[in-house]
């Protein structure tokens, strides 16, 4: 059933049983691409796990790394030891192969959204199963992982996002994010309205935006890449502690400013193909907008992270960083 599951979701198709055994707990098919799983005995170092991935519709290679994790899963090869919760996002946009079917989901999980659409609505369901799964873990250390590709090449193709809020980050989770061969660290400097970030703001969860490779389309996904990640979700839900390396071997960076696209006509001042991490120094023209003007460099270098000039109005069109010394 768990290997099917994925293909079940973006059928919509009603399966024969909403729950079921699995080695070492059960299954619970909740709402379209919600999938709970509940060990019958907890680890002691288990985490209460949130594993999402699919928030935009054409990042492909996490739904097929937790499609083998789910498999492994099922055939024994793992047995479950940790409360997981797996996700698959934004379903219409998956089976279209687009980022987003109406607007960018991944800036809707806001408990106050009154924005109305097939993205809001599926923000709220998300958010309410979110909030369910974690309320029934009362006693545990909350875990999220958001698993997504960039839409363009990298300096560093594996990196994570550490998103704003008042929950600090464990040194622990460094050195899980180095052996998982992670490369670099964006800390993110303000709230802003992501999936992981929901999880961090209202749950105090370690939390993360991991963007893994480059989006590519089902079945064209190099997953030996991922191995080392493989390794890191799988011991998420054995219940057991993950591999860790020094946090040294990644490149840190915090985001010093986003770049805002105010008006229709706005443009980015550099090739469509930069890739995430581009160097820019003092006195580089970013980019231009008819309501707010040029956007230059000034004293120090700043690092390009996402560039996006066809954002909707009022939306990020990059973030630009610095570097940062390594943690402890």
């Amino acid at each position: 059933m768990l290997s099917e599951w994925i293909e079940l979701s973006l059928e919509d198709a009603t399966p024969q049983s909403r729950r079921g055994k699995l080695p070492g707990g059960t299954y619970t098919l909740h709402e379209a691409g919600i999938l709970e799983l509940t060990p019958d005995a907890c680890r002691d170092e288990a985490r209460a796990c949130v594993l999402s991935a699919g928030i935009h519709g054409n990042e492909t290679a996490p739904i097929e790394l937790l499609g083998a994790c789910l498999a492994r899963l099922e055939a024994g090869l793992l047995t479950l030891g940790a409360p997981v919760l797996v996700i698959l996002g934004n379903l219409e946009a998956i089976r279209r192969a687009e980022r987003y079917v109406h607007t960018n989901l991944n800036r809707l999980f806001r408990r106050d959204l009154d924005e109305t659409g097939m993205e809001a609505e599926r923000a709220r369901l998300l958010m309410s199963a979110v909030d369910a799964f974690f309320a029934r873990h009362p006693g545990r250390e909350r875990l999220h992982y958001d698993l997504h590709t960039a839409i363009r090449g990298s300096r560093y193709p594996r990196f994570v996002v550490e998103p704003f809020a008042d929950t600090a980050t464990r040194l622990q989770q460094w050195h899980w994010l180095a052996a998982a061969d992670i490369q670099a660290v964006l800390h993110q400097h303000q709230h802003s309205w992501t999936f992981s970030h929901y999880s961090k703001h209202h749950h105090q969860a370690q939390a993360f935006t991991l963007e893994l490779g480059r989006a590519l389309p089902f079945g064209h996904n190099d997953l030996a890449a991922l191995a080392p990640m493989a390794r890191l979700l799988e011991a998420l839900l054995a219940g057991r502690e993950p591999p860790g390396d020094a946090p040294s071997r990644m490149v840190f960076f915090r985001v010093a400013h986003e770049l805002m696209r105010h008006s229709e006509d706005f443009r980015l001042c550099f090739a469509d193909d930069t890739p995430n991490f581009t160097e820019f120094q003092p006195g580089a023209r970013l980019a231009e907008d008819a309501e707010a003007g040029p956007f230059v460099v000034e004293a120090a270098p700043l690092y390009v992270v996402f560039p996006n000039a066809e954002v909707e109005l009022g939306a990020r069109a990059a973030l630009l960083a610095r570097p940062i010394p390594p943690p402890g």
